[in-house]
């Protein structure tokens, strides 16, 4: 059994050291390539339980798409499968914007822009394809189209985290209103934690909130911790989301100029991966120590962490929460309104900061016709993408 797991953990990091790769886009298109990759292709887990496992990411604060892959890979080979997914998945984009620190990666030129450009036309072609494929699954009939339309709606109104959290809230509880229904396809979640365990990483999490404020002044080391910590635990769906709460943790402080924090940001837009690694350039860059690479290791640990935690403690009691009729409503609702979400979001920013021209919109096109219609593999089409967008350049 133990040899089995041990093949298995090889197994997801292989897959997330892939997709750390090539996942391109932020948060919202990591969803799309796991979602390609481990439901569509691996048949790992249902769409159903795929978009369960989204909503309630979604709910929690840290890093969303981490918190997603963190969690597969715990369901797949245990906590080995955890920690090789968070390693494979971020790895490629930590140790690429450490070297941007150290000087050594410059995103400049014709091409590397170019190619930059098509990577993001990937992107929009990816989550096209995750908000058709959710669509079908959980919006099949009138009410649940309902939802996700007034989640769009709602998006527009109230714009950003905040909103996105309201959103699949109001859809929710929408979902409890309609009243009862077809269960919820797909069975429960299939990551074994223990109550005991999800209680004291609750505790942990709550307690290092507290108490690391509180101790930053027994040296910079834990002031650093604090910080970062700090930062990834307010922020409620990741990615852009923590940029203004790192500034305010390094830039206020004076341990980060504005430039060089501008600057990181600009690399952090070039690489695969999760945006939550622009801890890592931070920890780099930092003027007091620690900074290099033990700054670095640091920082990208904090930021992790209390997404990760909070995650592990709200699992055990998951699955006996959505197995009742009216948790089962609430899902429905729930999932329709994560597919407006994802909709709101295939057009911003998705959509908006990256299709500028018709010539754009037809490469887009191309690249979801190569993954709808001739099933190419998403790696293969990431390639083509950044080809094409080196092409476009040169028109």
């Amino acid at each position: 059994m133990d040899e089995a797991n041990t093949h298995r953990a090889r197994e997801v990091f292989g897959v997330f050291l892939r997709l750390g790769l090539s996942s391109f886009g932020g948060p919202v298109a990591h969803l799309g390539y796991f979602r390609d990759e481990l439901v569509t292709r691996r048949r790992w887990l249902s769409e159903a339980a795929y978009a369960d496992l989204v909503a309630l990411c979604q709910f929690l604060p840290g890093p969303a798409s981490s918190q997603v892959g963190f969690a597969l890979g715990l369901m797949r080979a245990g906590w080995r499968g955890a920690l090789a997914a968070f390693v494979g998945f971020t790895l490629p984009s930590a140790i690429a914007l450490y070297l941007f620190a150290l000087g050594a990666a410059h995103l400049e030129g014709a091409i590397a822009q170019g190619a930059l450009h098509g990577l993001k036309l990937v992107a929009v072609a990816v989550v096209a394809q995750a908000v058709w494929g959710m669509g079908r699954t959980l919006c099949p009939d009138p009410p649940r189209i309902a939802i996700a339309l007034a989640a769009v709606g709602w998006l527009a109104l109230v714009p950003g985290s905040a909103g996105m959290v309201g959103a699949i809230a109001l859809g929710a509880l929408a979902g409890l209103l309609l009243g009862k229904g077809a269960p919820v396809p797909g069975g429960p979640l299939a990551i074994d934690v223990p109550r005991g365990v999800g209680l004291g990483a609750l505790a942990l999490f709550s307690a290092l909130l507290v108490l690391l404020p509180l101790l930053a002044g027994m040296g910079q080391g834990v002031a650093v911790v604090g910080a970062f910590y700090h930062a990834g635990a307010l922020v409620f769906g990741g990615g852009h989301v923590v940029l203004p709460l790192l500034e305010a943790e390094t830039v206020a402080r004076g341990w980060v100029s504005a430039d060089q924090f501008l600057a990181g940001y600009g690399a952090a837009q070039a690489v695969p991966g999760p945006l939550f690694t622009f801890a890592a350039y931070l920890g780099a860059v930092l003027g007091p120590a620690p900074h290099g690479l033990g700054g670095a290791a640091l920082a990208l640990f904090a930021v992790f962490l209390p997404g990760f935690l909070i995650l592990v403690g709200v699992l055990p009691f998951w699955n006996a929460f959505r197995t009742r009729p009216a948790a089962q409503a609430l899902m429905r609702g729930a999932n329709a309104a994560v597919v407006g979400v994802l909709s709101a979001a295939l057009y911003a920013p998705v959509f908006t900061s990256s299709v500028t021209g018709l010539a754009d919109f037809a490469l887009a096109l191309l690249c979801l016709a190569l993954l709808m219609v001739w099933r190419v593999p998403a790696w293969a089409v990431v390639v083509f993408g950044a080809g094409g967008g080196i092409a476009l350049g040169w028109l």
